[in-house]
């Protein structure tokens, strides 16, 4: 736990949010390399250096490894799902959408996070639980859907004909956003798993493990099917790929799945809303990209629905008008411990069934 080691509550939120912070920021810093390279030697370079960074510091802290069939098998999946496909698919769509449109699409993943969690792990979402994902949702799709599909969708735009009516989300979306979106859903996969992961597995050696074990098939098609993606890489490329593979990968996923170990899933995986906050923040700032007042507006949404979903147990409940249900109400505090959220100084705690 690292809340013992911190000071305050304010250190041990700033922690807790670091993650978010890393990722954004990661994403607009891989968006500046993606042209002068290529996706599979990204994701892969990403990953790997990663992934020997944390083992290096497990040993130096004495952390236990793998041991058994069991151990490796999670630890072999979580590395697919979560290092090679989840990575596959962040750099493919790089390639044509924006950092911060596309950390968005990605982090649409609290609603699957929220809706596995509480189907396989029976975690309590709630009344202002389910308002706030779908709040979320909102927010994501006004960011990252395109304009006049979501005009066209709310007949909000008279102007479209008969002739247009017939345009779909496959066809509205860019390879770029679908990539994305699938990208969000490995991710939404690998965090699910991380509570089975560590009952096997430190989850700090699992994390190195996984980034090791997700890079070799990257590597492996980068190999096969890509020319030299090093050989137009400048310094400034190089630094990049440095800040994405130390601050946006070893740090970050060590930060995120030692918290995931250990806390509610749905409560965690809500934060990584402010992960587009950042990533549209330094996208602006350092690649030019805007927002349109629609993207704007959801981004507000989002952060609305962050503030709905940490703060579920602690806002009045919502009975609409009849007893409350066994199966919506979270078990009394002497069976179990409260859910962690940013409010709560003693950080994550173990989820209960």
């Amino acid at each position: 736990m690292l809340q013992p080691l911190l000071q305050s509550r304010w250190q041990y939120v700033l922690v807790l949010l670091s993650p978010f912070f890393f990722w954004g920021t990661a994403m607009v810093a891989m968006k500046g390399v993606i042209p002068h390279t290529s996706p599979f030697f990204l994701a892969a370079i990403r990953l790997l250096p990663a992934g020997l960074l944390i083992l290096m510091a497990a040993a130096v802290s004495g952390r236990s490894q793998p041991q058994g069939l069991k151990a490796w098998s999670w630890i072999a999946l979580f590395a697919l799902v979560d290092g090679t496909l989840f990575q596959g698919f962040l750099a493919w769509g790089l390639q044509d959408t924006g950092a911060g449109l596309g950390s968005v699409l990605i982090d649409s993943q609290p609603l699957m996070v929220a809706l596995l969690s509480a189907w396989l792990l029976g975690e309590y979402i709630g009344v202002w639980g389910g308002i706030g994902l779908v709040l979320g949702l909102i927010g994501v799709s006004a960011i990252g859907l395109p304009e006049h599909w979501l005009m066209q969708l709310l007949n909000l735009d008279s102007t479209l004909g008969a002739a247009s009516s017939s345009v779909s989300i496959g066809q509205s979306l860019s390879f770029g956003e679908g990539m994305m979106l699938l990208a969000s859903l490995s991710m939404a996969l690998g965090t699910v798993m991380m509570p089975k992961v560590s009952k096997y597995v430190d989850p700090v050696v699992a994390t190195g493990w996984h980034a090791i074990l997700g890079a070799l098939p990257l590597l492996g098609l980068s190999w096969g099917i890509e020319s030299k993606p090093w050989q137009h890489l400048t310094a400034w490329d190089w630094g990049a790929l440095a800040y994405a593979t130390i601050f946006g990968t070893a740090i970050a996923y060590g930060l995120f799945f030692n918290f995931a170990a250990q806390g509610n899933l749905t409560s965690l995986s809500s934060l990584t809303f402010f992960t587009p906050v950042f990533a549209l923040v330094f996208g602006y700032w350092l690649l030019g990209e805007t927002l349109t007042p629609l993207q704007m507006t959801g981004a507000i949404l989002t952060l609305g629905s962050v503030y709905l979903i940490e703060r579920r147990q602690k806002l009045p409940k919502l009975s609409w008008g009849r007893s409350p249900n066994l199966s919506e109400v979270p078990p009394p505090p002497s069976s179990l411990k409260p859910e962690a959220s940013l409010s709560d100084s003693s950080g994550p705690q173990t989820p209960s069934r």
